[in-house]
C-alpha cells in the first residue's frame, strides 16, 4: 500500500486529542500453532516421566511442535494473516507491528522485521518488546495501546510468537514436559471511552533475573565448544522459584490492579493467565478466592507457549464464546525477569469501534 505522508499527519492531527478520550481494544485475534503434536507417551520415551505424572503435576496433555525449518517469524506471520481474515482487512492495512518473543529467528534484527519482510509490507514500521518471552502477552499488548493511544496509527497488530522446541533441552525433563511453540495476534485500534483496554499494570522482580533463562549465546557467555558440552545454550529454569513468585505476586498484582479501577474481584467475568501450566493456573484462583470455572485453560493441549500463551488462551476463549462484549477480563503473565504484568479490559463489540478511513 502507498501510504500518504500528508494525509498520515493530519489523521494523527486529528486524533492525537481524542485518543485520550477514546479507548482502545482488541478488534480481531489470530492464531496459529504447528502441525506436529507431541504427546505425553512420545516425552516419556525421552526422558524419565510418564503420561499419568505429567498429566497429575501439570495438567498438560501434548503440545504443539515447529518443524525443523519453522522459525518464530513463520508462526507470526501465519496468526497475523488470520488476524487479518478476521478482521476483513488487509495485511496492508497494519500500520505498526509489536512483537514479543525469546525465540527471534536472529539476535538481530528484530523478530517484526522478519514477519514484515516475509509478508512483503515496506511501508509498516515494526520492533520487539523484549520483556522475557512469558511476560509479552501483557508487556507487547500495553506499547500497542499506548500507540494507537497516541492518535499516529490507526492499526497496532502485536503479534506473540515462540518455538520454544528450538532451546529446550530434549534430555531436560523440567523443561521439555512443559513447553509448546504457537503464535497468536492482537489487532487494536481505537473504540468508544469505557470499552477496551482499562488499565495495565507492569512490574519486574530482578532478583530472580536466573530462575529462567538462556545461559549461553549472550555477550556474558558466548556459544563455544565448552559451553554447548554443558548443554548450556538450552533454556533453564527453577521450576520453585518461579512457582512460588508466580502464586504470591501475581494474585497480589491482579487483586491491586482491579481494586485500583474501583471494582472488586467478584466483577470480574473472566480471568485468563499465564497457561504456565493448568496447576498454577488453578492455584492462583485459588488464592484469589475465585471458582475455576471463572478461568479459561488450553494449556492442556498447547502446553506452556510461553508470549503466546495470554493471547492464544484470549483467542480460543473468544473462539468459544467465553467473551461477550460488556465482558470484564483480567488477562495477567509472567516469567523471565522475573517479570510480570496484568490488563484489565472491557471485551468490545463491533459497534464500538471508529471507522479508521480517513
Amino acid at each position: 500500500m502507498n501510504r500518504n505522508p500528508t494525509a498520515e499527519a493530519a489523521y494523527a492531527d486529528q486524533n492525537r486529542d481524542l485518543g485520550k478520550s477514546q479507548g482502545v481494544g482488541i478488534f480481531a485475534l489470530g492464531a496459529y500453532v504447528p502441525r506436529r503434536v507431541v504427546s505425553n507417551d512420545e516425552l516419556a520415551q525421552l526422558v524419565d516421566t510418564s503420561d499419568g505424572w505429567i498429566k497429575h503435576h501439570l495438567g498438560i496433555h501434548t503440545r504443539y511442535i515447529a518443524a525443523d525449518d519453522e522459525t518464530s517469524s513463520d508462526l507470526g506471520l501465519q496468526a497475523l494473516q488470520e488476524a487479518c481474515r478476521s478482521a476483513r482487512i488487509g495485511l496492508s492495512d497494519v500500520d505498526l507491528l509489536i512483537c514479543g518473543t525469546y525465540t527471534p529467528d536472529h539476535l538481530t534484527p528484530s523478530l517484526a522485521s522478519a514477519i514484515l519482510r516475509k509478508a512483503g509490507l515496506e511501508d509498516a514500521a515494526g520492533f520487539d518488546v523484549h520483556s522475557g518471552g512469558c511476560p509479552g502477552g501483557v508487556f507487547a499488548l500495553d506499547v500497542g495501546t499506548q500507540y494507537v493511544q497516541s492518535g499516529r496509527y490507526r492499526t497496532v497488530a502485536i503479534v506473540l510468537a515462540d518455538v520454544s522446541s528450538k532451546i529446550v533441552d530434549w534430555e531436560d525433563r523440567r523443561t521439555c514436559v512443559i513447553m509448546g511453540d504457537g503464535a497468536a495476534c492482537y489487532l487494536l485500534r481505537s473504540c468508544r471511552s469505557g470499552t477496551g483496554i482499562v488499565s495495565t499494570s507492569l512490574r519486574s522482580h530482578p532478583a530472580g533475573y536466573y530462575s529462567a533463562y538462556v545461559p549461553a549465546g549472550g555477550r556474558e557467555l558466548p556459544v563455544s565448544a565448552e559451553v554447548l558440552a554443558r548443554r548450556e545454550q538450552y533454556f533453564t529454569m527453577t521450576g520453585r522459584e518461579v512457582r512460588e513468585f508466580a502464586l504470591t505476586r501475581v494474585p497480589q498484582q491482579i487483586r491491586e490492579l482491579v481494586e485500583e479501577n474501583g471494582m472488586e474481584l467478584d466483577d470480574i467475568d473472566l480471568f485468563i493467565t499465564h497457561q504456565a501450566n493448568q496447576k498454577i493456573v488453578h492455584k492462583i484462583m485459588e488464592a484469589l478466592g475465585q471458582p475455576i470455572e471463572k478461568t479459561f485453560t488450553n494449556c492442556e493441549k498447547f502446553g506452556n507457549t510461553a508470549s503466546a500463551s495470554v493471547p492464544l488462551a484470549v483467542w480460543e476463549a473468544a473462539e468459544q464464546g467465553y467473551l461477550r462484549a460488556g465482558s470484564l477480563i483480567v488477562t495477567a503473565a509472567f516469567g523471565s525477569g522475573l517479570n510480570y504484568g496484568a490488563t484489565l479490559m472491557r471485551w468490545c463489540e463491533p459497534g464500538d469501534f471508529f471507522d479508521p478511513a480517513l
